[in-house]
């Protein structure tokens, strides 16, 4: 009897897996990146709403966030952690029909590491120093050092694997080995994206997929609400006991170690005094801001932007303290408070509210915030790290990269132009611990040091709201990149 039952799930499955491809599903972006948006994963305007369903990884996350083989099957390191030998999955076909194989990793990530490209993903891998194929499914790479946790590194959501050649058409074509394949480009307008036939997990359930082009973050909410849309995510925090009691959604909440926060530039005066950029921070009062901007939907941060899972986390309290920023600033020769201008916009509904909620907190240590609404439109082009003060967001990256990424004296994307030379050695001596207890201890000095001396206000990580239409099913409470996209189907 039970053998017949495993039959008849067996066949069931096999069924299932064989069904055609059917529906579609619609969603929205921002248009964050205006006229330099891009399918070109390793572009500083790449759209990653589209690349996660077009284009892989050679490591993605798994669902706890521990890295997990996708086009790679496996790797493995050199006895000090200096060289990893990548086997790559055989079999995948790209969206041309060509092969794909070590020539094409190969290609991508030399392409990403080239200084002269420019891409915001070498950060994450500029320790590789050479990437070469092995044979035809195996790859190389050699570290400038030892990294004991290079495959995180991998799993970041821009570094996708494309033809080997494509470089000066992917911005358009989409070319990858994802689920969904583009046949239409228009990220003022509707992407048009259809099941790919040939990916190697099996067809997706979803005959296509619309990622429409939408700026402000009110009118994704009404096109959602009007059932125009099937998801929308990071909705305002304020709605989630509406839509949660509501019958005709759906409503995930899933934390991450996404953040948002503010943003004051190191190398502006009078941010550029040590004194200023803790006493900004000092007088927040981090729970009831986060109860304000997300309606207590977040876990508090005291100016880490490492993920309240992860491994190398530290724990530190940070109560407020306007009386002794008040101290800070008048040393600082502030002695009668201090004026700022940050710039938010609605590009993310919740930054107006931790603007409003920053200037209140504020006020208590004399100084004196005038919010700036900028234009949803083209924000990370025009005020994202050129305005002295603005809100910024992150999504999610494993310590190592998000430090290093945001904060290392030599990075491309270090917004707040922060640079300590005490803060970089503590990273590079972290990466090259094989030691976990020694390498931990390190990250958390390197915290320390940072929640001490930064211009970057990260008063939580967000718990992020998504809601869903009813008619929505397999969509998995788990992290935007770790969501495997060729099983959420629709019900019609």
């Amino acid at each position: 009897m039970i053998r017949a039952v495993f039959t008849a799930l067996a066949l069931t499955c096999a069924t299932a897996a064989l069904a055609e491809p059917s529906g579609i599903f619609r969603h929205a972006h921002n248009v964050g990146f205006g006229a330099q948006s891009s399918l070109d994963p390793a572009s500083k305007g790449r759209v990653l709403q589209i690349i996660e369903k077009i284009q892989s990884r050679l490591v993605r996350p798994d669902h706890d966030g521990t890295p997990a083989p996708d086009l790679a099957t496996s790797w493995e390191p050199n006895a000090d952690g200096t060289v990893w030998i990548f086997r790559i999955r055989e079999g995948v076909r790209f969206h041309d029909g060509s092969t794909l194989d070590a020539a094409d990793v190969v290609y991508s990530i030399a392409r990403v590491i080239d200084p002269d490209y420019g891409s915001p993903a070498r950060a994450a891998v500029k320790m590789i120093e050479t990437v070469e194929a092995t044979g035809p499914h195996t790859v190389r790479m050699a570290l400038s050092s030892t990294f004991a946790d290079f495959p995180l590194q991998l799993m970041d959501p821009r570094l996708r694997i494309i033809p080997e050649g494509s470089g000066d058409t992917v911005d358009q074509s989409g070319i990858g080995t994802g689920p969904f394949r583009v046949r239409k480009f228009d990220p003022d307008g509707i992407t048009v994206l259809t099941a790919n036939p040939d990916y190697w997990e099996g067809p997706p359930a979803l005959a296509r997929i619309e990622v429409i082009g939408v700026p402000d973050a009110q009118a994704r909410l009404q096109a959602f609400l009007s059932g125009q849309l099937d998801m929308e995510r990071g909705i305002a925090p304020v709605l989630r006991r509406a839509l949660d009691k509501s019958l005709r959604y759906q409503l995930l909440e899933i934390p991450t170690g996404n953040w948002m926060g503010l943003v004051f530039r190191a190398d502006y005066p009078p941010f550029d005094d040590v004194r200023v950029r803790r006493a900004l921070r000092m007088v927040v009062d981090r729970e009831a801001m986060l109860k304000l901007a997300l309606d207590g939907g977040g876990v508090p941060s005291c100016d880490t932007p490492v993920a309240p899972n992860d491994q190398y986390r530290l724990t530190m309290s940070c109560a407020p303290d306007p009386e002794g920023a008040r101290k800070l600033l008048a040393e600082a020769g502030f002695p009668d408070g201090l004026d700022v201008e940050i710039h938010v916009s609605s590009l993310d509904p919740s930054w107006p509210v931790l603007g409003v909620a920053y200037q209140e907190q504020a006020a208590a240590a004399g100084i004196r915030v005038t919010l700036a609404n900028a234009a949803a439109d083209g924000y990370w082009s025009n005020v994202w790290m050129k305005k002295p003060a603005f809100a910024t967001a992150w999504g999610a990256r494993p310590a190592d990269q998000v430090l290093n990424e945001a904060f290392h004296s030599s990075a491309r994307w270090n917004e707040s132009h922060y640079k300590d030379p005490k803060f970089d050695r503590l990273l590079e001596a972290a990466r090259a611990e094989l030691d976990f207890s020694k390498r931990r201890a390190l990250y958390h000095r390197a915290q320390a040091h940072l929640a001490g001396t930064s211009g970057t206000l990260i008063p939580f990580h967000v718990t992020q709201l998504v809601v869903l239409s009813n008619r929505v099913t397999h969509f998995d409470p788990v992290q935007n990149d770790a969501l495997r996209w060729h099983l959420v189907s629709v019900v019609d």
